[in-house]
């Protein structure tokens, strides 16, 4: 880390924030550009904002060595914070969990900002330095505060950023909407289940083999797909999470990921791509079980926004403290400023896809439950090339 912040990369880099902020640009694209910004002035190993909810924060947006870490759900850090307006923390001093996440596993010291809309703390700018950096200054301290005044100034603008900001921070709690959502996702399995039942009941003898085989391979599926809606519409209405809940334990991440892809529908078993499994990973610690399901939403959300017979690859992976496995699609791709809203209960993208797709917008936001609950954690991101990628982490045995 040099001795000074590179005052010439935080001139350049200004300009093209407000150029950007002046034409009317917002969201996540320029809080991304905010957060490089800052590591490459201050020399840090990585950096990462932190945007805050009422009684925790998430990264949202990282970069350098920082950047395995978004979508990573964080204690708030804001009471730290407010006996000065940035914070110089040796990580040796306390348990940072952001800070296990940085590949390489070298910082030594966090430089943290609180970044605020009047008196609101919406969250904080960390800068995260290595084992061989000298400790930043008062310049490096300034600097700073100013880059996390510019990420107030965006959140001022309430304009394309996640949903933990001002008004997009609601509940939505409504009984009357939870009555709705349950009848509308239970009818179509259940009437299917029923009409084909009946035939075979009404019409077992003129059927034939044929038609007897296939009544009873659609009921199988839709009841498998109801016996999934069922165990989602209870996660989503739990306040604390745990229905369904199997104890925790090590397990073979690359074995259980391969059963649940057994367990997919004929048609979405058949797209999905495994690729770059090895076959000798650690143990994950968490629930076997709920892969299944984790892997369901995912691949049936890649399944509705790619065009049809289109490859899903799924791949698996280990770094020193998680293992991974990442689900990529060849479909529209997420806008940047939804890969944080896609996770909230009931939301859903506006726009054609909604009308081909109806449903209930909650399979993300149990994945993002299940998930975090194991103390993983999962996000979306653009794919390179188009397309949208979905990774999750989970912690070693």
């Amino acid at each position: 880390m040099p001795d000074r912040p590179d005052y010439a990369t935080l001139t350049r880099g200004q300009i093209a924030v407000l150029d950007r902020i002046n034409v009317g640009e917002a969201g996540l694209p320029v809080l991304q550009q905010i957060v490089r910004l800052a590591q490459e002035t201050l020399g840090g190993r990585g950096a990462g904002f932190a945007e805050y909810a009422s009684d925790h924060g998430r990264i949202v947006a990282a970069s350098g060595a920082c950047a395995a870490a978004i979508g990573r759900r964080v204690d708030r850090a804001d009471t730290r914070l407010r006996g000065g307006r940035t914070l110089l923390i040796p990580l040796d001093s306390l348990n940072d969990e952001f800070a296990k996440q940085v590949e390489g596993g070298d910082v030594r010291r966090m430089l943290g900002a609180r970044c605020e809309v009047g008196e609101t703390i919406v969250g904080s700018l960390h800068v995260y330095f290595g084992e061989g950096d000298d400790e930043p200054g008062p310049e490096h301290a300034a600097v700073l505060e100013l880059l996390a005044g510019y990420v107030g100034r965006l959140y001022a603008a309430r304009n394309g950023l996640p949903v933990h900001s001002g008004e997009q921070a609601r509940r939505q709690e409504d009984r009357d909407l939870w009555v709705a959502v349950t009848s509308h996702e239970l009818r179509t399995p259940v009437t299917v289940i029923k009409g084909y039942a009946d035939t075979l009941s009404n019409h077992w003898d003129t059927l034939g083999d044929t038609g007897r085989h296939e009544a009873v391979r659609i009921i199988n599926t839709r009841a498998g797909e109801l016996a999934r809606l069922v165990d989602r519409l209870l996660s989503a209405a739990s306040a604390d999470g745990d229905v369904g809940a199997a104890p925790a334990g090590p397990f073979d991440l690359a074995e259980a990921l391969r059963g649940a892809v057994e367990e997919l529908p004929h048609d979405l078993r058949r797209r999905i791509v495994l690729d770059n499994m090895p076959g000798e990973l650690p143990k994950a610690y968490g629930e076997r079980d709920s892969i299944a399901t984790i892997l369901t939403e995912l691949a049936t959300n890649a399944e509705k926004h790619s065009p049809p017979g289109s490859a899903v690859e799924l791949c698996a992976g280990v770094d020193e403290e998680t293992l991974r496995f990442r689900l990529s699609d060849r479909g529209t791709g997420i806008r940047p400023e939804h890969v944080e809203r896609a996770f909230e209960r009931y939301w859903q993208a506006e726009g054609n896809d909604r009308r081909r797709h109806p449903g209930a917008g909650l399979g993300l936001y149990l994945v993002r439950r299940l998930v975090e609950r194991q103390h993983g954690w999962v996000s979306l991101r653009p794919r390179e090339g188009g397309g949208t990628t979905a990774e999750v982490r989970l912690p070693r045995a």
